[in-house]
């Protein structure tokens, strides 16, 4: 079941069933955590889901493995972060059966955005086998393995001019796993090389993939980064942008 938060002309649905990280609340009772819109901690997604909000969408939540039916309630899907056993002793990985009903939604006019972590924080086995779908590869090669407070580790650095983020020249992301890219897919954002960020056009739909979950409240809250990580500029360019690719 989709949970809707409000209604409006553009609904941005967030995965609730492939990341299910579990703990216990003030109640004594087992709650869903980490990347929530209704998240205020440093480890939601609070301050992402207001600017969705901000620029005219509604956000919802996504609690049952995605199929044709439901996804044809969602103009963004977002999956970020998929369960593997060390955050959830029963996770739900993705099948085949939910990579062709989302390859279906993508190629109708969907926008799906997939935020992976590193190896060791995610599950990217199944994660890559729909990322594939679309020419990209969430990797076993990590970088950005920041230690402590060693921010510089963490620069990823903007083109200037760039479709994307085009009002920022850098952002933090730590602990990233390297993308690999084929057709249809493209390179977005490098860094040393490596590629951090990916879209891929397929039929009327759009992908954006990128291997860190990044803009979670505890980087794009002002507090925890020096003003020249312009995360959270970089959020509000990444909202405008995917909102930009759906298709009514």
């Amino acid at each position: 079941m989709i949970a809707s938060l409000q209604a409006s002309a553009q609904t941005v649905v967030l995965d609730s069933y492939f990341n299910n990280e579990q703990k216990k609340g003030a109640d004594g009772a087992l709650h869903s955590w980490h990347y929530k819109w209704a998240e205020k901690e440093m480890s939601g997604f609070s301050m992402l889901g207001d600017l969705f909000l901000k620029h005219g969408a509604d956000t919802a939540t996504l609690y049952e493995a995605p199929t044709t039916a439901n996804l044809r309630q969602a103009d963004v899907y977002i999956i970020v972060d998929p369960d593997h056993e060390k955050d959830n002793p029963n996770p739900n990985y993705i099948q085949k059966a939910h990579t062709k009903a989302i390859y279906k939604w993508v190629k109708a006019g969907g926008v799906l955005v997939l935020m992976a972590n590193d190896s060791a924080n995610a599950e990217l086995k199944h994660f890559s086998e729909l990322s594939g779908r679309f020419g990209i590869t969430f990797t076993n090669k990590s970088r950005n393995m920041v230690k402590g407070k060693d921010l510089p580790t963490g620069a990823v650095h903007i083109p200037p001019g760039h479709f994307i983020f085009p009002s920022i020249k850098k952002a933090y992301l730590k602990e990233i796993s390297v993308l690999t890219v084929k057709s249809p897919a493209k390179a977005a954002i490098t860094e040393g090389g490596d590629v951090i960020m990916a879209v891929a056009k397929v039929g009327k739909g759009t992908v954006f993939a990128v291997g860190d979950p990044w803009l979670y409240n505890e980087y794009v809250d002002g507090t925890r980064l020096t003003p020249d990580y312009e995360n959270p500029a970089a959020a509000e360019d990444l909202v405008k942008w995917i909102l930009k690719q759906v298709k009514k």
